[in-house]
């Protein structure tokens, strides 16, 4: 098979921040604005996200609309799996946080142990592939639960989360270009962090003001991360830039942040 994921450009990340935004927000739409519930809301988009994979392991390349829908419907999944434990099983941020880094942990040393490389540009085979929406999986729960301990029992509140996770990943990427911290880890911490960046962003757009956010609401944001990330998709769709840098490895300075 060709490369199944994208090249780790520029777009990258600003589509992967804003899946993360709404993963954020659309779980809260759902779940409370709707009235669905966390368990209907979970079963749900568990079906979609099931159902979405199943395209993405039969597609023998990377295809960017069903690539990025199913990283939407991860990040709100991995949300979900965080509010589910801390909201209806009352289990504590402060143990949720470090069972799903473990577990993420686990994932890498398995992943790595199997095929001995846990380098994205490597997701060229069933099985690598597994690993890496696991991995995903994992990121996007434990960022879910990091994000929730900082802004809320720590009480740092959104915009200060936002700015603190924000300087963690301009860290990371500094030691990545400047300290040569090796680009697979570098990668993968930036990968988890950008989720707590993304969720605080975009709970200080949606919540009320008296909760310290602008008041936007779940439906408006949502609605215009999802827009923002569909101009993109099809933009990306159409001229294959990331694509193209996958396979021409043209170096042509459109990295933002560590590609694995």
């Amino acid at each position: 098979m060709l490369s199944k994921v994208p090249e780790v450009t520029l777009y990258f990340w600003i589509i992967k921040i804003l899946c993360t935004t709404v993963g954020e927000t659309a779980a809260d739409l759902l779940n409370e604005n709707l009235g669905l519930g966390l368990t209907a809301t979970s079963l749900i988009m568990s079906v979609l996200l099931v159902i979405t994979l199943a395209f993405q392991f039969r597609v023998k390349a990377y295809v960017p609309g069903v690539y990025w829908l199913a990283v939407v419907l991860i990040s709100v999944v991995g949300t979900l799996v965080s509010d589910n434990l801390t909201d209806n099983l009352g289990v504590s941020l402060t143990v949720t946080t470090p069972v799903f880094a473990g577990l993420l942990a686990v994932t890498f040393a398995a992943w790595y142990v199997s095929e001995r490389t846990l380098s994205i540009h490597s997701i060229r085979t069933v099985r690598r592939e597994a690993f890496y929406w696991l991995a995903i999986l994992f990121t996007f729960a434990l960022g879910t639960s990091a994000g929730d301990l900082t802004a809320e029992r720590l009480d740092l509140g959104y915009w200060v989360s936002a700015v603190v996770f924000g300087a963690l990943i301009a860290a990371v990427t500094a030691a990545h270009l400047r300290l040569r911290l090796g680009a697979v880890l570098a990668f993968w911490i930036a990968y988890v962090l950008t989720r707590p960046f993304g969720a605080s962003i975009g709970d200080y757009l949606s919540q009320p003001r008296g909760d310290g956010g602008l008041g936007l609401g779940t439906v408006g944001t949502s609605m215009l991360f999802l827009v923002t990330i569909l101009a993109l998709v099809v933009y990306l769709t159409v001229t294959r830039r990331d694509v193209a840098a996958a396979e021409d490895g043209d170096g042509d300075g459109t990295v933002s942040l560590p590609a694995a």
